[in-house]
């Protein structure tokens, strides 16, 4: 896995965050300067001392605000790039080696009916024109609703109703990552067959595991996610749930 990238990146979060930081440290002495010459005692000053005095602390107070604007803009910036960051699909480049199931393609036509499905744990076919949010979810939707999520290039985590909370607290850690207009939810689900820990899938992907491995499932969303046969926008998506 290449890192060279994601060391450039948060150096230059870092570097955003510092200067933001100076120019707020900049702005807190021009609000000192500017209180300063406003406490000054100008009584013998002559009028347009005064007035040059009272200029000088006006354009002080600009500067000082704009300078906190500029800082707030650094400042925030860097914040939501870190957050950002921390869950860049890259992370979950591990390029383990992984079995994954190539299955059928059973379309993807939308109907608002209750519908059945060929698989037990579906990765395509017919679905509700309504698909979910991402995230950690502690009753199990319904099918109809993660096929469209599949579609979108969603990656979804089944797991056993009664997994342990170690396991729940690894799956709700990666709901967190996206990439593009997709996601990742983390569901409960009776279906997942007794002798595995969780199901991985994707639009017509499956991958079973015996016991919950972290870079099986990091290369199994780095070489799947936002591969789905309908790819939208994050701007238009915005975490699931929309369409």
């Amino acid at each position: 896995m290449d890192h060279s990238n994601i060391s450039t990146g948060t150096d230059a979060i870092a570097i955003l965050l510092y200067i933001g930081l100076a120019f707020f440290v900049a702005a807190v002495i021009g609000y000192l300067l500017a209180a300063k010459a406003h406490k000054a005692n100008t009584s013998r000053l002559k009028k347009a001392e005064k007035q040059a005095q009272n200029k000088k602390r006006r354009t002080l107070l600009t500067l000082s605000h704009t300078l906190v604007i500029i800082a707030i803009i650094c400042v925030g910036t860097s914040l939501i790039q870190r957050s950002s960051s921390k869950y860049s699909v890259e992370k979950l480049n591990y390029n383990a080696p992984i079995q994954v199931t190539t299955d059928k393609d059973y379309g993807r036509g939308h109907d608002e009916g209750m519908l059945t499905y060929e698989m037990k744990i579906p990765t395509s076919g017919t679905h509700s024109p309504h698909d979910l949010k991402f995230g950690f979810y502690k009753e199990r939707p319904g099918y109809e609703k993660l096929v469209h999520n599949l579609e979108h290039g969603d990656i979804i985590i089944h797991y056993h109703p009664d997994a342990p909370q170690a396991l729940l607290d690894q799956l709700e850690y990666l709901t967190h990552f996206k990439k593009a207009g997709a996601g990742i939810l983390a569901v409960p689900n009776p279906d997942v067959p007794s002798d595995k820990e969780i199901v991985v899938t994707a639009w017509t992907k499956t991958m079973q595991l015996d016991k919950y491995d972290e870079a099986s499932v990091g290369t199994f969303i780095y070489q799947n996610m936002d591969k789905g046969p309908e790819q939208i926008p994050s701007e238009v998506r915005r975490g699931g749930g929309t369409m």
